[in-house]
């Protein structure tokens, strides 16, 4: 993970923070009677994702769905220290609530290595009132905690935004690139980045339609973790948007003339059978609909391993079309069990 960061002055700050929170994590579950291996490897695999890719969004979700089939492939951590150790990593951005011990341990030892590591640090409210007791809980007279002074940054207005628009605006210009799928091409590679993995070429080739949807969704605004939380597939596969559109906070999946539906610029269409025997096998973004066409942007157009703009007949093959309401915000709130 970070022997693979090409910049040494990275190498070294990951270094710094990855085996400081480990290090910390092991402390507090001295203190606390826990397991200290546990605490350990949830505290230096806290931030995987962000290391093996470069994207620090959803760091807790994204991370514990990366590591989940590295724990998994290892075999020598019971599913129950699995599912320890991915829920430590899954909340441990999350100030909404307590959770459980090592979620709880996680959350304490990266603000513990944040401010031992630069003590002028700012803090947010939040954060900083967690920071407070848990100095107290390990006796350290707090001298000079950082100020409570926490500015969020901006915040993107989406109200009247057609991000939609956006969307097939984005495929539009990709898919006519004729995009390659293969290594040498870097506008593959760009696609492939979201998917950790030392062997994610080769499992994407000649099967990249949902990794390609996923690229232009995150350049238009729509963002969503490589894994819905507790969803049965990732969303370089159809079939995890096909579950997440059908998710109750969702309900996104139309069919063509039903209630009134038919498909506009900016839908993603979800195509059943087309070309092979398997259910939602191809996925594209409509970029224009007639009485008998829609015309769309596909990647991995007809499994031939490149992207291009494809007309498709409209009443064939076509299981439905997820329609992204244009102020959709990622958001979870119910109880992350992983599927090991």
């Amino acid at each position: 993970m970070i022997m693979s960061i090409p910049c040494e002055i990275q190498k070294q700050e990951s270094c710094i923070r990855l085996y400081g929170v480990s290090a910390f994590a092991a402390m507090l579950a001295m203190k606390r009677g826990l397991n200290q291996e546990l605490a350990a490897i949830a505290g230096l695999l806290h931030n995987y994702y962000f290391y093996k890719t470069g994207i620090d969004d959803f760091p807790g979700i994204s991370s514990s769905e990366a590591v989940r089939p590295l724990l998994r492939d290892m075999n020598i951590l019971s599913e129950k220290e699995q599912t320890t150790i991915l829920r430590a990593i899954f909340y441990q951005g999350d100030r909404s609530g307590i959770h459980g011990p090592y979620e709880e341990i996680v959350k304490d030892a990266g603000l513990l290595q944040g401010y031992f590591q630069n003590t002028g640090r700012s803090a947010a409210p939040q954060d900083s009132a967690r920071l407070r007791k848990v100095l107290h809980e390990l006796t350290i007279p707090i001298i000079d905690l950082p100020g409570e002074e926490y500015s969020p940054g901006g915040v993107e207005d989406r109200q009247d935004m057609d991000r939609r628009s956006k969307l097939a605006d984005i495929a539009e210009t990709l898919a006519g690139l004729n995009i390659a799928g293969v290594p040498g091409d870097r506008r593959y590679r760009e696609i492939c980045k979201y998917w950790p993995g030392p062997a994610v070429y080769q499992e994407l080739q000649n099967g990249w339609c949902a990794a390609f949807v996923y690229y232009c969704c995150w350049q238009a605004g729509f963002q969503l973790p490589i894994r819905y939380p507790n969803g049965i597939y990732r969303l370089a596969g159809v079939g995890a948007w096909l579950e997440w559109a059908q998710l109750s906070e969702t309900g996104f999946l139309y069919h063509d003339e039903h209630d009134g539906f038919a498909p506009r610029r900016g839908d993603i269409v979800i195509y059943d059978k087309l070309l092979s025997n398997d259910p939602h096998d191809h996925i594209g973004i409509v970029l224009a609909c007639d009485e008998k066409e829609i015309t769309v942007a596909e990647g991995n157009r007809d499994n031939r391993n490149y992207s291009s703009v494809v007309n498709r007949d409209r009443g064939r093959c076509i299981l439905g079309y997820i329609r992204i309401d244009n102020n959709y915000a990622f958001h979870f709130s119910g109880e992350y069990s992983p599927i090991l």
